[in-house]
């Protein structure tokens, strides 16, 4: 096995675990559409990065975290929804990101296509699925108490916007390192799907965001096996894995 391939896969268990643990709290949050949504923001900066021959990697990341504090400025002195919100930047930045790529670049972009790693890149995506990781597990309580009750957490004095912003941010981060496997149409799904499986048959929050995770990281694995064997974009197949077995779940708890 190639380095290239080890360092593709490692990044890509790095980002699916990220995804995963993210997940758990995006679906408690019930934010699964605005989560969804989110991802969308990159295209932009994938656009503008193509035109100026840079990273387009790097674009995406500058144009979500740039998206993120846009929507959560807007929310803070404004009377709208977070949905509602990223509802309009999301819509605002496909047009405009789908004027800026066409062709197989738009295609890759939407759907995902693996590509050769940089040595700084495997570095800054490990840092940075670490980081998530680090931050969604010390603030785990802090995250639950704002979900159960925001009156609750404002009296234990959390200081809910900035635990916002940082939600936000580290959802901003996750897609962004993630998504070159599975695309900005399809990012989201990662978030989504095995947090949702795992709601399904988990009766705890620590076993829960365990599921989430086993369950986003063996999607990934399999999935991009299957578009590297089909020689096809990688994100279909990975959200295709993570569908099955989702819906396993599901008609287990049906049947009892």
């Amino acid at each position: 096995m190639s380095t290239t391939v080890i360092e593709s896969a490692i990044m890509l268990v790095a980002a699916s675990a990220a995804a995963g643990l993210l997940g758990s709290f995006v679906v408690l949050r019930r934010m699964v559409l605005a989560a969804d949504a989110l991802s969308h923001v990159a295209l932009p900066g994938i656009g503008l990065a193509l035109l100026l021959n840079i990273n387009p990697l790097a674009g995406a990341m500058f144009a979500l975290l740039a998206g993120t504090l846009l929507i959560w400025g807007i929310e803070r002195r404004g009377r709208l929804s977070t949905e509602t919100i990223v509802g309009v930047v999301f819509s605002a930045a496909l047009a405009l990101g789908s004027l800026m790529t066409s062709g197989d670049e738009l295609i890759h972009a939407l759907l995902g296509r693996p590509t050769e790693l940089a040595r700084w890149e495997l570095a800054i995506g490990l840092g940075a699925a670490a980081g998530v990781i680090v931050f969604l597990t010390i603030r785990r309580d802090q995250i639950l108490v704002s979900i159960v009750s925001r009156d609750i957490a404002r009296s234990m004095g959390i200081q809910l916007a900035w635990l916002d912003l940082q939600f936000m941010l580290a959802f901003a981060v996750t897609v962004g390192i993630g998504i070159r496997y599975l695309g900005v149409l399809l990012m989201g799904s990662l978030v989504i799907i095995p947090a949702a499986t795992a709601k399904l048959v988990a009766s705890s929050l620590r076993r829960m965001m365990f599921v989430s995770v086993s369950v986003a990281v063996l999607s990934t694995v399999v999935g991009a096996f299957i578009g590297a064997a089909l020689g096809r974009e990688t994100g279909p197949p990975i959200v295709l894995v993570a569908a099955t077995l989702f819906l396993v779940a599901l008609l287990r708890k049906a049947k009892r």
